[in-house]
């Protein structure tokens, strides 16, 4: 197969080809006339040979360029026709070639026959590796096309998944910033709506479909969980465990803040003590492994996990994962009633975000 950047420019492809294919076809004529005995005669011959070919070649590429355009079957028979014309008169222009050299000068029908199958065996190969070539460059066009589709529909779908994010948090900052307002703790109130806009202006920073280094994920966390304390007060007690080494791994922007979400509704809400939140990370081989557990009830039967509120949560998370790495990561969820929740990441150690561009 050939490399694709060689096409870029299908003219420079073209005469390359060109010049090349019939550069050798003459050098294979004059190695044949060397092993015959080498002439002056048969030299120029053999030239001349050559450049006709290439002229008729040129002649073709054009026609078939036309037929290419036309209904199929009209396409091939008129490709057909105009091989079997080419044909004839390449060999009909070697006789007269021949004919200057030869000891009987004239173009004779013996001599055009002579010259048929050697012609057509070289105006069909010229021709069956013209259509080859086209029929690939379409084809790879097709698979360009087709790949830049399914990056943009990933890149939808990515985006439509972070989407579903801002409204269910924004809806419950709202509503504690209008209960904080209802009880007159205006103060509160303030200092929660400042920590919501810079949660906001760092978040909306990011592109929807964007991949961020775990580092900056955590920032983003704090940020959030800033906010949550105004709510929770000493019940949200909050822990990060994260390897240094792994701090410039990328993943998906705002990850892990469903699942800090999630921890805060069914571990701290429903308890008087709250309960401790603990965010792992740790590097192992080329494996970046997460973890985000609490010391909540576990799994309660009326309130089971998978889900938020708003119908965000786990799901959304493996959804984009699987978008972002494909098959290449664990997502596991383990509890016990009165043990905690715990959710397992692992992902692969990349620096820097996959490329998603057309191929």
């Amino acid at each position: 197969m050939f490399a694709r950047p060689f096409f870029e420019d299908r003219s420079r492809a073209f005469w390359m080809l060109q010049a090349a294919g019939w550069s050798g076809y003459l050098l294979l004529r004059m190695v044949s006339s060397i092993s015959n005995g080498l002439s002056v005669e048969g030299l120029i011959k053999n030239i001349i040979e050559a450049i006709v070919g290439y002229c008729l070649t040129l002649l073709l590429s054009t026609l078939y360029g036309y037929y290419r355009r036309l209904p199929r079957i009209t396409g091939i028979l008129l490709t057909l026709a105009t091989l079997g014309v080419a044909t004839l008169v390449y060999a009909v222009l070697e006789a007269f070639t021949f004919s200057f050299t030869a000891a009987e000068p004239g173009v004779t029908l013996s001599r055009v026959f002579g010259y048929l199958f050697l012609n057509f065996t070289v105006l069909a190969g010229w021709s069956a590796l013209y259509f080859g070539i086209n029929f690939y460059l379409i084809v790879e066009q097709q698979i360009d096309q087709m790949q830049l589709l399914e990056n943009q529909a990933s890149s939808a779908q990515l985006a439509m998944l972070r989407y579903q994010l801002n409204p269910h948090f924004l809806f419950n900052t709202l509503n504690s910033i209008s209960t904080l307002v209802l009880l007159k703790q205006t103060e509160r109130a303030n200092v929660m709506l400042s920590r919501l806009s810079s949660f906001l202006r760092y978040t909306l920073a990011n592109e929807p479909t964007a991949h961020v280094t775990l580092s900056q994920e955590v920032e983003t966390l704090k940020l959030y969980l800033e906010i949550e304390k105004m709510r929770f007060d000493e019940r949200l007690r909050t822990h990060f465990d994260i390897d240094p080494r792994c701090a410039n791994a990328r993943l998906p922007s705002l990850l892990l803040q469903p699942l800090v979400e999630n921890a805060i509704k069914y571990a701290v809400t429903p308890q008087e003590e709250g309960a401790d939140i603990t965010v792992t990370a740790r590097l192992t081989g080329e494996r970046v492994q997460i973890a985000v557990s609490d010391t909540g009830p576990g799994l309660i039967e009326s309130k089971p996990r998978p889900t938020l509120s708003t119908g965000v949560g786990l799901a959304n998370i493996r959804e984009r994962l699987a978008q972002a790495f494909g098959s290449d990561h664990r997502f596991e969820t383990k509890t016990k009633l009165g043990e905690g929740f715990s959710v397992e990441i692992e992902i692969p150690f990349q620096l820097e975000e996959p490329n998603r561009e057309a191929a």
